[in-house]
């Protein structure tokens, strides 16, 4: 079975087709040309794959959190795709798909993944893999990066660009290592999903529904005037 995997979460365009084993996969820069995007190499990743999107077993998308109006591209191109070709959708956190890339990246197991959020916060969530897979130690929230605390245990490491954003936050949580490079690339969303949808576990199309923690959606004036952004 193939399944088509997209993320618009962060400022970064992925997709993957994926048939459980592997992948074929392109990833580029698009800031806030993600709609523009994504139609084009969805078709690159497909032509490529030689797989039409009538058999797909489904499509698995970057459900969020992340950015608002990126969680919504993928989610809507996700359904409207799915709708038409009358196949199942499955949403997978951006957060899990960073700790997925940094497992299969850099070999971590205890990830604390971390979104810039905008309004001087982060989305963060804490993820530990074992030999039953991930367990969600902590999060999904948004938090502003003094108040974010490390889970218990100790030996956490840390993936995604908030810690870019904020680089005193590794060391306030005293993390062992931290790569603020990696993305909720489409692979790991895929990687994520293939065995929910080759399960069953896929939802109708109408079903599909974005993760966005923090639901105010609009600025002040003041806060426009400031230079934040959502």
């Amino acid at each position: 079975m193939q399944i088509l995997a997209l993320d618009t979460s962060t400022e970064w365009v992925s997709v993957a087709a994926f048939d459980g084993h592997a992948a074929v996969a392109l990833c580029e820069r698009a800031g806030n040309a993600a709609s523009e995007r994504v139609l084009p190499l969805i078709a690159q990743v497909l032509a490529r794959a030689a797989t039409p999107l009538s058999a797909l077993g489904g499509i698995a998308y970057g459900a969020g959190p992340g950015s608002f109006t990126g969680v919504r591209i993928a989610c809507g191109i996700a359904q409207g795709l799915a709708f038409g070709a009358g196949i199942p959708v499955y949403g997978v956190s951006s957060l899990g798909a960073i700790a997925r890339t940094a497992w299969r990246a850099r070999g971590m197991a205890r990830v604390i993944a971390c979104i810039d959020a905008r309004m001087r916060e982060v989305y963060v969530a804490a993820y530990a893999q074992d030999d039953n897979g991930w367990t969600l130690a902590s999060g999904p929230v948004v938090r502003r990066p003094d108040d974010v605390d490390a889970p218990a245990g100790g030996n956490w490491r840390g993936a995604g660009e908030g810690f870019a954003a904020y680089p005193r936050l590794a060391e306030r949580l005293r993390l062992v290592d931290v790569d603020s490079t990696i993305i909720p690339d489409a692979r790991s969303i895929a990687e994520l999903a293939w065995p929910k949808l080759a399960a069953g576990e896929g939802l109708p199309a109408a079903q599909a529904q974005p993760v966005y923690v923090r639901h105010r959606v609009a600025l002040t004036r003041a806060e426009r005037a400031a230079g934040m952004h959502l």
